[in-house]
């Protein structure tokens, strides 16, 4: 196929903004998919997708499209390839969407018409136009009677700069003005830079593990091309693993995986590798021929920046045995989402399991659903925690989890970020509130038309991650959203909390928390620990610690059999023994017993 017919771009939005529906309707108008097989949300094969609602991996697929008479007359083609990615909305899967921009030209920045510009479009709008692509500015959901069209073109045009000729009206839902969509695609984006001539030059943007076909890598060819007529004799490299890859198949999206003999330059298609081990493939690694003789000339592609992940949590299988399996999961997730990390750790709790570093507590919330859906392991999910900067005698040390922390330290920083949040102004003084309680400073209060409001906040991560977004969502009502980045590090005057149980450490349920705030955090943490764990055979002592010094304290009674029921009368020496010999067995019981933490445990001591 010709480079000027092909057309690679992504659908980008706020989440709920129509991205799914609009790639239906496209889906839908060229005929990709037949009507008996269509669905809504066609592309979010995933069962978590669809349940939630929310886009959570980007999807590739390669449409064929027939020009109009018109466009036969300035292109001299008759149809044209475009190749669609999908993405996710959330802040928490920006690492897929920088992905799919990178092996695109174009993008479609898509707004709803009630809701107006949003926290993600404009990070997503703004990573488009660092990137050098076309945006095609799209109003979603006229149909609706309470759309603000004229407010949102107006927003377009200030913010972005957008003429209003070229701001397209759209229903996803009906289908109407989407052709022209279509239309403008082919005319405004350009066609894939890159030449045919060259070594083969191909960028892996993502990836999946298939138990019959091993690592299938999503690639997006930059030079050269792949046309392989005999599947035993091709051969090709990565630059960064230096793997060697016999396919076994490899072919394009439409939108299931379709075999092909050949992929040109510019086209985005995949190579299932037959390899099993998942540490062979990297995303944003460089496929190319085997050609020793000019392997010295071939430069890797830049790929992508590796994101460092800012909330951990530990992930301990429920079953001990599950160890291996789990760690084998991990790798295979990790084909699928690289913007995760794991590593190995043990607890006196909970025993031995993994340190899971996410871009935010969606991102883990999927994780570990992802782990028991797909794998069918069940894992308990820690406090998450953030990754904390410690001063001692001098140096400074990084540390991933609260326990790793010493009880004597120099200093310690904990990271902040820059949140931007947009509301309708009547929610402003409750979002001030909010975020005042979560030690966030006001930057900035700016009003755009509509009655909407941008606020600019900087505030500690870990306020973030404990129940600030449902209590953002309940003050305003469902209607405000925020998009964040990282901004550094800062002093903080903060202690470390140790739950104690039966006088025993439990290191999974340390917490750092604000000095002024270290007394009232304690009573809530052993109030809640004390309604979450269920009574055992033994009385359970909680205490909570500030260094050695017990600042709260609960107690939760054993459960207690009438061990006297039988008896009736006699003397009372006989209840008396028979009392003795239960106190005797909870006691020891209770040297020897061990307290079972259930998840509930967990996700009583976040809601705090």
């Amino acid at each position: 196929m010709e480079k000027n017919q092909i057309r690679n771009f992504a659908i980008i939005a706020h989440v709920d903004h129509g991205k799914s529906t609009l790639a239906d309707r496209i889906l839908e108008l060229t005929n990709t998919v037949k009507q008996r097989e269509m669905q809504n949300q066609f592309l979010d094969q995933n069962p978590i997708s669809r349940e939630r609602g929310i886009t959570i991996k980007l999807a590739p697929v390669r449409i064929t499209y027939q020009l109009s008479d018109r466009l036969k007359k300035i292109f001299n083609f008759d149809f044209c390839t475009l190749n669609l990615i999908d993405t996710p909305g959330h802040v928490d899967f920006s690492y897929e969407v920088s992905r799919s921009l990178s092996a695109c030209e174009g993008a479609i920045l898509l707004i709803d018409a009630t809701q107006g510009i949003q926290a993600q479009t404009l990070a997503h709008a703004r990573l488009a136009k660092s990137l050098g692509l076309k945006i095609i500015p799209v109003i979603n959901k006229i149909d609706i009677p309470n759309a603000r069209i004229d407010d949102v073109v107006d927003d377009l045009v200030k913010i972005f700069g957008f003429d209003r000729e070229e701001i397209f009206l759209v229903s996803a839902k009906t289908g109407d003005g989407v052709e022209k969509i279509l239309e403008t695609i082919v005319e405004k984006i350009p066609p894939p830079k890159g030449n045919e001539e060259f070594a083969l030059r191909a960028l892996i943007f993502d990836s999946v593990y298939d138990d019959h076909q091993g690592i299938i890598a999503y690639i997006r060819i930059v030079d050269g091309n792949i046309e392989v007529k005999n599947l035993d004799q091709a051969k090709f490299k990565t630059l960064a693993t230096n793997t060697v890859i016999k396919p076994i198949e490899f072919g394009f999206f439409n939108p299931k995986r379709t075999p092909s003999q050949k992929l040109s330059c510019g086209e985005v298609g995949y190579i299932a590798t037959g390899l099993k081990k998942t540490t062979l493939i990297r995303i944003g690694d460089t496929i190319t021929n085997i050609t020793p003789q000019k392997e010295h000339q071939i430069a890797p592609l830049s790929g992508y920046q590796e994101l460092k992940p800012m909330v951990f949590y530990g992930f301990f299988p429920k079953s001990g045995d599950e160890f291996a399996k789990l760690a084998e999961a991990l790798e295979k997730l990790h084909l699928n989402d690289s913007s995760f990390t794991s590593s190995a750790e043990s607890s006196n709790a909970l025993g031995n399991g993994f340190r899971i570093g996410t871009l935010g507590v969606l991102h883990g919330e999927i994780l570990k659903e992802r782990i028991f859906r797909e794998f069918f392991i069940d894992v308990i999910a820690t406090i998450p925690t953030v990754r904390y900067q410690i001063k001692i005698n001098g140096q400074i040390i990084f540390v991933k989890s609260v326990q790793d922390i010493p009880d004597l330290f120099d200093e310690i920083y904990e990271p902040w970020m820059k949140i931007i949040i947009f509301s309708p102004q009547e929610y402003t003084g409750s979002i001030m509130t909010l975020c005042q309680e979560k030690r966030a400073k006001l930057i900035d209060l700016l009003y755009h038309s509509g009655s909407q409001t941008e606020l600019i906040f900087e505030i500690p991560l870990s306020e973030m991650i404990v129940n600030f977004y449902d209590r953002l969502k309940s003050v305003s009502s469902g209607f405000a959203n925020l998009d964040y980045e990282f901004i550094g590090y800062k002093s903080f005057d903060g202690v470390k909390l140790t739950v104690l149980l039966n006088h025993e450490p439990v290191d999974t349920l340390s917490l750092m928390v604000p000095r002024e705030k270290a007394d009232r955090e304690a009573q809530k943490i052993a109030t809640r620990l004390k309604d979450a764990i269920p009574r055992q055979q033994f009385e359970v002592k909680i205490q909570i610690a500030n260094h050695a010094r017990i600042i709260a304290s609960e107690t939760i009674s054993p459960f207690r059999k009438d061990v006297i029921q039988k008896l009736y009368g006699g003397d009372r020496s006989r209840k008396d023994k028979l009392l003795d010999a239960q106190k005797r067995g909870k006691k020891k019981m209770k040297q020897l017993g061990k307290v079972s933490l259930p998840d509930e445990v967990f996700v009583s001591l976040y809601k705090i």
